[in-house]
């Protein structure tokens, strides 16, 4: 391992919740039990290596400002190792135990496919061991296909079947080494798998491609032996103006359309679920009602910006949200809580990478705790049952059965005119919830 990036940082500390130091958890405590499991199953943690090692923080009106000592900012394999053993050193230090990848982020894009394997693999070797050494594990892996020039029309809906080969080629290799590494998951991302204009686009063509391509990647992973979990990350458009995962309803109905939905599970983004005119609870109580919830890319927002911004997500109000449904949905299995996130442009310093992590995972490990104590006073969950009780009858029963036809609902109707409403109990219930936490 090459000489240490952040020579002055020690692991990070855990700290009294009033302690005024600048570093340290005041919330999460890894070996702590929230319903029975420890508080570090519950979140499983990962940092992006794309974000944390990758991103200059330039915006589209300035260049880079991150200070990254370590990197010379070279392709050059040298740099690629010992950004890879900066990246280690910063996970091991901030107690996080997982991590996550696009291949173009660890190697180098060659002028061949065959060149950027072998860099790759160089790296690949490289993170084994580290991993080996360090206990820290992959939660899952991905392929860049959206930033080289070759994509600008997309990977598997690319109008050019070379460009669509040379994608299928770059997924089965990433599947390879994400095999190598252990991943536990992969994850699809088509950044550009949607269209700009539909004055140039065959889009029935475009989608069967599509289902094409993510047949080939799991009858691959059947083939080499690959038995992590596949996802589909879901987000309406950025860089392209509509993207076929729009959102989670999209992918499910795309999954379900070509035969792929026992293939797939979904991950989830808060900045994605805004962008789509959603809430990010509302993508994971979708995918909690329909058995797809998988993982979670955690980050956030600004909502009225109407980018994505991917700020590390600070708002424990936030976080229990996502941690009733995550926590309702029976928890996490292969996947987990992945910061794809980075720091803002002004916090540019290399210890700003611990503050914004440590932010994003205190901030989860209070969501955890008010999540279980939402739980375990059960007034909440009582109400909604109740509120739902008419169809626990011998009625409501039959209908849900499927054993009520339209004619026995038209008798039932026809001379009712009276009606027994509830209330929601909607401010009862916030404030309720704000007692309880």
């Amino acid at each position: 391992m090459s000489q240490a990036a952040f020579p002055d940082i020690d692991i990070v500390p855990f700290v009294e919740q009033s302690s005024r130091a600048p570093l340290g958890f005041r919330h999460y405590r890894p070996e702590e039990l929230i319903e029975g499991k420890a508080m570090k199953d519950h979140l499983r943690f990962a940092s992006a290596y794309w974000h944390t090692m990758r991103n200059g923080l330039a915006d589209p009106f300035g260049s880079a400002t991150a200070q990254m000592p370590w990197d010379d900012g070279s392709d050059n394999i040298s740099n690629c190792l010992r950004r890879a053993d900066a990246f280690f050193e910063f996970v091991t230090k901030c107690r996080i135990e997982r991590w996550c990848f696009h291949d173009r982020d660890i190697a180098p894009e060659r002028a061949t496919l065959r060149e950027s394997n072998r860099d790759l693999d160089t790296v690949v070797a490289h993170c084994k061991t580290l991993q080996q050494s360090t206990g820290v594990r992959l939660l899952w892996g991905t392929a860049c296909l959206f930033a080289h020039p070759r994509y600008v029309s997309g990977a598997g809906t690319s109008p050019r079947v070379e460009v669509f080969t040379h994608a299928a080629a770059q997924v089965k290799k990433a599947l390879e080494v994400t095999h190598e590494l252990g991943g536990e998951g992969y994850v699809f991302w088509g950044g550009r798998e949607g269209y700009l204009s539909l004055i140039n686009t065959d889009m029935k063509r475009e989608r069967e491609h599509l289902a094409r391509f993510l047949h080939l990647a799991c009858d691959y992973a059947k083939a080499i032996g690959f038995k992590g979990q596949f996802y589909i990350e879901p987000k309406p458009r950025e860089p392209s103006v509509h993207q076929y995962d729009s959102d989670a309803a999209a992918c499910l109905a795309f999954l379900s359309e070509f035969d792929l939905r026992a293939h797939f599970k979904l991950n989830i983004e808060t900045n994605h679920a805004t962008l789509a005119g959603h809430t990010v609870e509302h993508e994971l109580a979708l995918c909690r009602a329909t058995g797809s919830f998988g993982s979670v890319d955690a980050n956030s927002g600004t909502d009225h910006c109407g980018w994505d911004t991917d700020e590390f997500p600070t708002d424990h109000r936030l976080c229990t949200k996502m941690m009733l449904e995550i926590l309702a949905a029976g928890g996490f299995t292969t996947g987990g809580l992945n910061f794809d996130a980075k720091r803002r442009r002004e916090s540019f310093e290399p210890v700003d990478l611990f503050y914004a992590h440590v932010a994003g995972m205190d901030a989860f490990a209070r969501g955890l705790k008010a999540a279980a104590a939402i739980r375990a006073d059960g007034r909440i969950a009582e109400f909604v049952k109740n509120r739902y009780a008419s169809w626990d009858g011998s009625l409501g029963k039959g209908i849900e059965q499927g054993r009520v036809n339209m004619q026995e609902l038209e008798a039932l109707a026809l001379d009712q005119s009276a009606w027994h409403l509830e209330s929601g109990r909607q401010e009862m219930l916030e404030h309720m919830q704000d007692g309880i936490v």
